[in-house]
């Protein structure tokens, strides 16, 4: 398989949503924007999305949609035991009613399942009213309080882990939901520690990242341990923020997915 069978697939009435990371993505890459799929593609828009018509992507559909989804993505990390805060899905708000009294001790949010930068997102309490028009199930997780809130990312590609950030406000003040879009910046650090790295693996391994491209989002959880929030990456509904104030990392993630993107053309030449 050579470059002319790949191609990054941007296509239809969204395409306008993915042109700058197309752009990006194709000179990285060393493929064409293409509005129809070719033998080998990185998927970004497709409108109808017709898999049957996607002979391989390097990223799979199916993680893109759970990384869309946060109630396929709470099933897929519970069936995989991936730590996370307890996160549970109730059909019903008289039911979200009912859990909220017999979990009083902790708090709660309830969760917007799909969008981006924690839109909808809310603190639950017992005496609420029920959200209007919200999709089901519910989705109900523990919130973890911090004093300055703050979220960890590392990214993947390739079957690495690479890129230890914070998000976090300017003097540490700011929405507990802390995101990009309400203000959050993101900051390089260290080397990060070894249990939020296994976590960020078994999470990204849940959800069929790992070997392709994708981040995850972790929180320190009172006890100590780490705990994944949930997985992002490009395509289809989303992608990976990459507004990230550090040009060495920004490349990076570049270089990355491009060496990651020709071994899996590799791999799936074999199969042809």
């Amino acid at each position: 398989m050579t470059a002319s069978d790949c191609c990054i697939l941007n296509g239809a009435r969204g395409a306008w949503a993915f042109e700058p990371l197309a752009l990006q993505l194709a000179a990285d890459i060393g493929v064409v924007i293409s509005t129809e799929p070719r033998r080998f593609n990185y998927v970004l828009n497709m409108e109808p999305l017709e898999p049957a018509k996607i002979e391989t992507s390097f990223i799979p559909l199916r993680s893109i949609e759970l990384a869309a989804d946060k109630r396929l993505l709470a099933q897929c990390f519970a069936a995989h035991e991936v730590p996370r805060p307890r996160t549970v899905l109730l059909e019903t708000f008289a039911e979200v009613r009912d859990f909220l009294g017999r979990e009083f001790e902790s708090e709660w949010c309830l969760k917007f399942p799909t969008g981006c930068g924690a839109n909808g997102h809310r603190q639950l309490r017992l005496d609420d009213p029920e959200p209007a028009k919200w999709p089901r199930p519910f989705i109900v997780q523990e919130f973890i309080r911090m004093e300055s809130p703050a979220v960890y990312r590392l990214y993947a590609a390739g079957g690495e882990l690479f890129g230890w950030i914070v998000r976090r406000y300017a003097g540490g003040a700011g929405s507990p939901w802390v995101a990009h879009a309400r203000g959050a910046q993101y900051a390089t650090l260290g080397e990060a520690p070894p249990e939020a790295i296994e976590v960020a693996r078994r999470a990204l391994s849940a959800a069929g990242l790992l070997g392709s491209f994708g981040c995850v989002d972790l929180l320190p959880a009172p006890d100590g341990r780490w705990l994944a929030l949930e997985v992002g990456t490009d395509g289809l509904y989303n992608y990976v923020d990459r507004e990230i104030n550090d040009p060495a990392l920004l490349a990076e993630i570049h270089t990355r997915i491009a060496r990651a993107f020709w071994r899996k053309v590799e791999a799936a030449s074999c199969h042809f």
